[in-house]
């Protein structure tokens, strides 16, 4: 009788026909086998559902499914395993197969008894209803990210709560994530010139942040809103611990929604980016209309390449349904549209490297509490995100900016100082 191939040689032998190019990565299947190279990372298949997963989804979202599930695994650094697939994309590999490779496909699914039923997707996936950007939608995408769990944000983020990119000023040992996003609130809050007695209105105000430090740091009366109510239940009893309920309203509200006279300054971080690209037009023009002639936006957004503006099949469906991020000079033609006029841009890509690595870090250190708290599955869907999102910042597939923006008068003064040196200091 001939020897039975072992699996993992046949699942490599089917993988490089897919990837067109040798496995980046060892492999070990369910049987014991292993094949591949024998440095870095090793795929673990740990069960036939593993690549029944892949033949129902035979993309991005079907690894997904099989990681999240816990049918395949990664023994060694999820991120170097990432970055050793994406390379092949680099390297000119091209995924695909032909009808040949399609049969042969088939006939290995059934010799290793892999056909069957498509099997249960994990429950960390969102499922949403209606018309994309409706505004009961829109509320729905925002509730399955933000009000997942207030327990698990303040587990793994710093303790202002700050969960977007943030501003590293130093390299020193000491220095940590919570210095950064004080020092990316303090630049926010510089650029736009914000003093006592101001008022500011923060459009997608997270767990507050922004809000309360303006109110508290610079005196400033703020009007913060969101559509995650969990967000808004933590803000509020933050206010009242900091005594500062006074200064800061924070509603449930959609943009769209605005009706109030125009603010001083606007800030928005990372907001724009659960709009829509059909909506934004209308974003941008209620960020002019909220603004009083001379008034300042802050807007801080992530941005991906003209052909590639959805967060991809694993974030859409796990992380920010509806996820859209245009280019950055898209964002700037329609804010001028709206009738703002752009007056700086700084890119802080690799500031979000250092940023997500922290967060990843401080999951990685805290694993078996983040489990306790919210169960395997989604704690592996973080794990996912945060390395894949390191990688996508590292290596350029992904950006984030900061765009000044002013509303100038009916005369057409900006009130800016004369210097980009001048947009640091404080008012």
């Amino acid at each position: 009788m001939a020897e039975r191939t072992p699996v993992a040689t046949t699942l490599a032998e089917l993988a490089e026909a897919v990837i067109g190019a040798p496995l980046p990565v060892r492999l070990r299947a369910w049987d014991g086998s292993e094949a591949g190279p024998d440095d870095g990372p090793v795929g673990v298949v740990r069960t036939r559902r593993a690549l029944r997963h892949l033949l129902w989804s035979p993309n991005e979202l079907g690894l997904a499914r099989a990681y999240v599930s816990g049918d395949l695994d990664v023994e060694g650094d999820v991120g170097a395993a990432l970055s050793r697939f994406w390379a092949l994309t680099r390297g000119g590999a091209t995924p695909g197969l032909g009808l040949r490779d399609k049969l042969g496909l088939v006939r290995t699914a059934v010799r290793l008894g892999v056909l069957g039923p498509r099997p249960a997707v994990p429950e960390a996936e969102a499922r949403l209803r209606g018309r994309a950007h409706s505004k009961a939608r829109d509320e729905a995408a925002i509730s399955h990210h933000y009000d997942f769990s207030n327990a698990f944000y303040r587990m793994v983020l710093d303790p202002q709560m700050a969960y977007s990119c943030g501003y590293w000023t130093s390299d020193a040992p000491d220095y940590t994530v919570e210095d950064a996003q004080r020092d990316k609130l303090d630049l926010v809050c510089a650029k736009l010139g914000l003093e006592h007695g101001k008022r500011m209105l923060d459009v997608g105000c997270g767990w507050g942040s922004l809000a309360i430090h303006a109110a508290r740091d610079y005196g400033v009366h703020v009007t913060g809103i969101t559509l995650a109510r969990e967000q808004r239940e933590f803000i509020l009893a933050r206010l009242d611990e900091l005594g500062l309920a006074d200064r800061v309203e924070i509603r449930l509200q959609d943009y769209r929604d605005l009706a109030d006279e125009p603010f001083d300054a606007i800030g928005t971080l990372e907001m724009g980016e659960h709009v829509g690209r059909a909506n934004y037009p209308v974003y941008a023009a209620t960020l002019h209309r909220m603004l009083k002639p001379g008034g300042r936006l802050l807007l801080q957004q992530m941005s991906r390449g003209a052909n590639a503006q959805g967060g991809g099949a694993f974030i859409e469906t796990y992380i920010a349904p509806d996820m859209n991020m245009r280019p950055v000079g898209q964002t700037i033609d329609l804010l001028e549209r709206a009738g703002l006029e752009v007056r700086d841009v700084e890119a802080l890509r690799e500031h979000y490297v250092w940023t997500v690595r922290a967060w990843w870090a401080t999951l990685e250190r805290r694993w078996p509490e983040v489990v306790a708290l919210v169960g395997e599955e989604q704690a592996r869907v973080w794990r996912l995100y945060f390395a894949g999102g390191a990688l996508a910042f590292e290596e350029n597939r992904m950006g984030v900016d900061q765009i000044l923006a002013v509303r100038p008068t009916a005369a057409g003064r900006s009130g800016m100082p004369r210097t980009r040196a001048g947009l640091r200091a404080r008012a």
